[in-house]
């Protein structure tokens, strides 16, 4: 299996940050609170961002009110 990693720091991968977007996280902070990548050299936080794109982020709204968006993951907790 290929895997490529978007955050060496806590070994995340490029197919898990893509699983967190599915789920809701659609800014690197969000992306950040399911699973770390990018809390901690921040070099890969650009990478994120380019994953994430700019398109229309249904959880938006709530982000910018300071609601919690991705409660539901398992990994937020």
């Amino acid at each position: 299996m290929n895997r490529v990693f978007v955050c060496s720091c806590f070994g995340v991968t490029e197919e898990q940050v893509k699983s967190h977007a599915a789920a809701g996280a659609c800014t690197p902070r969000q992306i950040a609170s399911a699973c770390k990548a990018g809390t901690d050299c921040g070099g890969c936080v650009r990478r994120i961002q380019a994953l994430l794109g700019r398109g229309a982020c249904p959880r938006r709204q709530l982000a910018d009110q300071g609601e919690p968006v991705l409660s539901e993951l398992p990994e937020a907790a």
